[in-house]
């Protein structure tokens, strides 16, 4: 725990002794110091009007003033010094702490000690914090053995109501037994499976922050897979149900459920996250990847969720629409037709129930729609440059992750029936994508070779949307190196106008 720590929260419980409130550290603050994890968030119970309390400690510590939850007296004191900052947040109790923590999650949140004296020991070493306690003299307020459950690895409920009282807890549990490795026991399982279409009734904003949680986690498929034996993963998104017991042709090993689930497990293999139990390091071995790669994974898309969260989620849904699109001919073969733009419509749909931004709708609907295109760049032939220049323009900053999808995809087809052989022609049509894109970005970086003033003035054109295709036309040529001079694109420039002008004549 940072030093900068301790001096903020003696600040904050020098002005709650001057005002003579009860405080304490509470919840997952005091689980993470006794686990040794880093942590910037502090909850602080006091025995008095939290969000008035808040205001004042925001003045203490200079920091800013945040309104969580009006009804329930919660608020947040976010502290910044330069690149780090530490959010507070206060919540009240009336009684007595005991009471406060029986109405927590789980019992490993529910543990709490004096504020003034657990500031003494939260920039201490973490290791043996359980000794360090006993040596300090600081009194650890456990009704409901959480520190036990710690130690054992377990995860806990602290009532039987926890889920009735609020159903996000229901994800919350499976959130933190992913992060910490713990195991969730059985009676609380049975719990989580009795209660799980209560997560319907959950508001998407908070269903997508802790979804994201765990998407976000190296092993984030055997646990979405836990959300579906807890009954979970299809009370929030439904349409996964039809995928079940779907048979696909003969180059798949799954159905389609298990076959979306097994393409999360196989990207986690290909971005070097997790072991996949198909995989081998025979298969990465030339397997597109790169540090490049690896950062333009990590970019973050909007609060919460990055390229790489939101790839594992398009592997989710890339193949959503096939039980409404499976089609068998008269000769007993099976298509999906259309299931990409289908897929694509579902996928923004279930996205925007769950309270995804825009951005990330977005994203990971192009993921789905784009998933079969890069397979579909070449026969036998390398795909032309041309081709290429077409596939990263109309995927944008996504192109990337849908060649791994791509990949992904044919792997979680195969699985233990993977041909050497084929699996590296598919990664040299990729590797050969991925090259000849890095060539054509360096030659269409700027100056460009014309740009529209030379077309208004050369060509005598209006402003408009013409402009733009006709540029277009012209950077599409100079990355496939059909042209290096303004001569040159000025003569292709003319040449699309002529075709217009015959394409008028003619209709």
């Amino acid at each position: 725990m940072q030093t900068d720590m301790a001096i903020i929260l003696k600040k904050v419980s020098s002005l709650l002794d001057r005002q003579e409130y009860q405080s304490y550290a509470v919840g997952g603050f005091v689980r993470d110091w006794f686990l040794g994890r880093k942590t910037n968030d502090v909850d602080i119970a006091v025995n008095g009007n939290a969000i008035n309390i808040a205001q004042e400690v925001a003045k203490t510590v200079e920091g800013k003033f945040v309104l969580l939850d009006g009804v329930n007296g919660i608020a947040r004191v976010v502290v910044s010094e330069g690149e780090q900052v530490w959010y507070l947040d206060l919540s009240s109790f009336a009684d007595n702490i005991e009471s406060d923590l029986a109405r927590r999650d789980f019992t490993i949140n529910a543990m709490a000690a004096e504020l003034r004296q657990f500031i003494t020991v939260v920039s201490r070493s973490p290791k043996q914090n359980e000794q360090i306690l006993k040596q300090s003299g600081v009194r650890l307020i456990d009704p409901f053995s959480g520190e036990k459950d710690l130690r054992n690895k377990i995860i806990r409920g602290v009532s039987k109501k926890i889920f009735e009282v609020d159903a996000a807890r229901l994800l919350r549990a499976v959130r933190l037994a992913a992060e910490l490795n713990f195991v969730i026991e059985p009676e609380t399982e049975a719990l989580i499976c009795h209660y799980s279409e209560l997560i319907t009734k959950i508001p998407g904003e908070r269903i997508r922050e802790e979804l994201l949680k765990v998407v976000n986690l190296p092993n984030s498929a055997h646990y979405l897979r836990y959300l579906d034996e807890l009954g979970l993963l299809l009370a929030l998104v439904p349409e996964l149900a039809e995928g079940k017991g779907v048979e696909q042709p003969r180059l798949h090993v799954w159905d389609v459920f298990d076959h979306s689930l097994q393409t999360v497990a196989a990207i986690e293999f290909l971005i070097r996250e997790h072991d996949w139990e198909y995989g081998s390091e025979e298969i990465l071995t030339d397997t597109p990847w790169s540090q490049g790669i690896k950062e333009h994974l990590a970019q973050e898309v909007s609060s919460g969720s990055t390229h790489k969260t939101l790839l594992k989620l398009g592997g989710l849904f890339h193949d959503i629409a096939k039980p409404r699109t499976k089609f068998v001919d008269n000769t007993d073969r099976t298509h999906f037709y259309g299931h990409t733009k289908q897929g694509a419509d579902m996928t923004a749909a279930i996205l925007g129930r769950l309270r995804f931004s825009n951005r990330e709708i977005n994203l990971v609907e192009s993921l789905v729609y784009h998933h079969l295109r890069p397979m579909q760049m070449s026969d036998k032939e390398m795909p032309t440059q041309r081709a290429i220049y077409r596939y990263f323009r109309d995927t944008g900053d996504v192109g990337i992750d849908i060649l791994i999808l791509a990949l992904a995809d044919y792997l979680a087809s195969r699985g233990p029936l993977l041909e050497m052989a084929e699996w590296e022609k598919h990664c040299r049509l990729l590797n050969y994508i991925l090259t000849e894109h890095d060539k054509q970005h360096a030659k269409v970086l700027p100056p460009k070779l014309v740009d529209g003033h030379d077309l208004i003035n050369t060509f005598g054109l209006a402003s408009g949307p013409l402009i733009g295709e006709l540029l277009d036309s012209v950077q599409e040529a100079q990355a496939s190196g059909e042209l290096t001079s303004k001569k040159e694109a000025l003569a292709l420039v003319q040449v699309e106008l002529d075709k217009r002008t015959l394409k008028d004549k003619v209709g």
